[in-house]
């Protein structure tokens, strides 16, 4: 006990002088680094004021809801889907999701309205259904995927389950890929679901690997094939952290009778997404390919920012039992539980030592973590230095409250 007194007054010395130093060091959301923003430059001026396409159509003109054919193809390789099931959207497959689910409303009046929300997860994914009032039910994540018996058993007891929200490639935030057999899974959960359910297949982190030899994920439409439920398959992808964050393209891909559909509510709305930064893409990333060759260069960027968070972690925290944390292959962020309780107690420490993190309970639905222990380390925004500040600040937090926990 004395030894543990002892190592309290150390910490609290060392964090009353990261407060004294005045650091504004920033985790809290998934990023892009200048560093990698800059492998894009080359967009700029890419089209060479040359703006037709193949079959002679200029894309500085209006239509095409769905997008230029060119771009259709390269959202069909990046999120394995065929062009006839892509479309094309901005430069936020967000607003898709959004646009969608207000495409689904009017098919669910009249009753109220559930998802299934895998957690830890997405916290914008929770933003929408609060917006749309849809009530939220979570099911636990596995290193495979969600509880496909638990998702299973509440489908087929409740038809006012419409959907679930999915990011099954380096999950945000925990880094799981689903396995082959959830995602055959979700291609025959429609089929005991009720009217109208969707499957949302947010792959936004589809091909960023932080290994040469990332994971494989098997493609939901295919599956979906085989089993007769493309229609209640709604693929996403974008751009977004591939090429500029702020300027990319998103892809939608659905079966081509609700994708018809989903075409037609757009046109209440708008003429077409743009073409201009379509043809951009289709000109600078070329192909799966490029896409691949690209992505390479951001790995080299970005792996060593993962590996100075876990190393710190592991020098700082492993053995004494005061936190757990993932090691991912792929994907923008690093999961971390604490000791139950402790989450909002870490992150309100970091803050006033001058590091802000992702908001605790931010990775369940309604910001409410039920064990108050998830925090979200966001690695790829800040240079090497001041991610290494960031952490020392962390680690700090994370051992003094747990020992203010035990001790006090």
């Amino acid at each position: 006990m004395t030894d543990l007194r002892a190592r309290q007054s150390e910490l609290q010395d060392l964090f009353d002088t990261y407060v004294d130093a005045g650091l504004r060091l920033d985790l809290t959301r998934g990023k892009p680094a200048a560093e990698q923003l800059d492998l894009s430059n080359d967009l700029d001026g890419i089209l060479e004021g040359f703006y037709l396409l193949q079959g002679g159509t200029d894309v500085r003109n209006y239509g095409g809801i769905l997008g230029i054919p060119e771009a259709r193809q390269l959202g069909a390789e990046f999120i394995g889907a065929t062009s006839e099931q892509v479309m094309v959207g901005g430069n936020s497959s967000l607003n898709l999701m959004y646009q969608y689910v207000e495409h689904m409303m009017p098919h669910w009046r009249g009753e109220p309205v559930k998802f299934l929300c895998p957690v830890p997860g997405y916290d914008r994914h929770f933003t929408i259904c609060e917006h749309f009032d849809i009530e939220m039910i979570t099911v636990p994540l596995n290193d495979d995927g969600p509880d496909m018996q638990q998702v299973q058993e509440l489908v087929s007891q409740d038809a006012t389950i419409k959907g679930i929200w999915c990011v099954p490639k380096y999950s945000n935030p925990t880094g799981n890929t689903y396995s082959k057999e959830i995602v055959e899974q979700f291609a025959e959960i429609p089929k005991v679901a009720g009217d109208n359910f969707r499957v949302f297949w947010d792959n936004a982190y589809a091909v960023h690997d932080l290994v040469e030899q990332g994971d494989e994920l098997p493609s939901l439409i295919t599956a979906a094939e085989k089993a007769g439920t493309t229609d209640s398959v709604v693929m996403l992808g974008s751009t977004s952290k591939v090429t500029f964050a702020g300027a990319g393209i998103s892809f939608l891909a659905t079966s081509t009778s609700q994708l018809a559909a989903f075409e037609k509510f757009l046109s209440n709305q708008m003429i077409g997404f743009d073409k201009v930064n379509q043809l951009r893409h289709v000109r600078f990333l070329k192909d799966s390919d490029g896409i691949k060759a690209h992505m390479a260069k951001h790995r080299d960027i970005i792996k060593p920012k993962f590996e100075l968070v876990l190393n710190m972690l592991e020098k700082h925290l492993a053995g004494k039992n005061m936190a757990s944390w993932n090691s991912p292959r792929g994907g923008y962020f690093i999961s971390l539980d604490t000791r139950p309780g402790l989450a909002t107690t870490i992150i309100s420490m970091a803050a006033d030592a001058g590091v802000k993190l992702t908001p605790a309970g931010a990775t369940f639905p309604y910001g409410k973590d039920p064990e108050n222990k998830n925090i979200r380390l966001a690695p790829t925004f800040p240079e090497l230095a001041e991610l290494e500040s960031a952490m020392d600040v962390f680690v700090t937090c994370v051992e003094l409250a747990s020992l203010n926990a035990e001790l006090d």
